[in-house]
């Protein structure tokens, strides 16, 4: 019955999609994309994810990446992987919610991950700005190494989070590092002066609607210190939601979902003066290059 609701509130989506939406717009849906992170686990969506999931497919998303974030909503994320060919499972400690992990977080994720061949490593991170406030950024930066040495002796990548952190997370991953499977700086926004640091080191930065508050030359000039072949897009839905949305979450208009790379796709090629079609095209080959590792669903080049 559920599944019946499910494939009836798609059908009514792809029919608003078509009323609403411009000839551009459609269109644009023929291009292949990525969306590099997500969080469609978060109670907000989990009980759209299979509607949300299906509306990005038929929109041209081809993969997403689905972060867990703490140890409680790890199995949900497995489980949506298990489902869906498009979802690729990454398991992490986000660094909000280090000081509520049980005495055997590390050893559950180690054996997680390596029991799931197609997982990345993430989220995980650095916060020091407010939303992150009381939580002990000295147990912050222990939980990220040990997240970032499981990362790269697995050969896995690893999902970023960085606020205002950046001198702290680039001497760690000197330290640790370089990273030849690739450390992806989520919903990057960080400043144009760390990207040739944070590039030799292995990263990769995705874009999301959380650079579309910043005054306009500050977000291109973050985006286009970033080589073109490290480039990645990303919804960080459900939150994040694009000035320039699309696609709404059927209930709630506020809440973000994968088929709105889209709306980020459109916003980043206007900031680097490429179409849509030449930065799909680059951000897509980039995701599948730093996704398919061995054991991906992603088949090897």
């Amino acid at each position: 019955m559920k599944e019946a609701i499910n494939i009836k509130l798609f059908y009514i989506s792809l029919a608003v999609l078509c009323i609403v939406s411009s000839e551009t717009k459609i269109r644009s849906m023929a291009m292949k994309l990525f969306d590099a992170h997500c969080h469609l686990q978060d109670q907000r969506v989990v009980d759209k994810a299979s509607l949300l999931i299906h509306i990005a497919n038929a929109a041209g998303v081809v993969y997403i990446a689905v972060d867990g974030i703490t140890e409680k909503d790890w199995h949900l994320v497995k489980e949506m992987s298990d489902e869906y060919d498009s979802v690729i499972p990454n398991f992490g400690l986000h660094p909000w919610y280090v000081e509520g992990k049980s005495r055997s977080w590390f050893d559950t994720l180690k054996e997680l991950i390596e029991a799931n061949p197609s997982a990345a490593v993430g989220e995980i991170g650095l916060d020091k700005r407010p939303l992150a406030k009381g939580v002990d950024f000295g147990e912050q930066v222990e939980v990220l190494k040990k997240q970032l040495q499981l990362a790269k002796g697995l050969k896995r990548p690893a999902s970023v989070h960085c606020l205002d952190a950046f001198p702290e997370l680039l001497q760690i991953m000197k330290e640790i590092g370089p990273f030849p499977a690739g450390v992806i700086l989520h919903s990057f926004q960080g400043s144009p002066e760390v990207v040739p640091q944070l590039t030799k080191l292995g990263s990769y930065f995705s874009f999301s609607g959380h650079l579309m508050p910043l005054k306009e030359d500050k977000a291109r000039k973050i985006v286009k210190a970033v080589p073109l072949d490290r480039i990645l897009l990303e919804t960080d839905a459900p939150d994040a939601l694009p000035t320039n949305p699309i696609f709404f979450v059927p209930g709630n208009a506020t809440l973000n979902q994968p088929a709105n790379v889209h709306s980020v796709l459109i916003y980043v090629a206007s900031l680097l003066d490429l179409s849509k079609e030449e930065l799909a095209d680059i951000s897509y080959n980039n995701a599948l290059r730093v996704f398919s590792f061995q054991g991906s669903k992603i088949p090897l080049k």
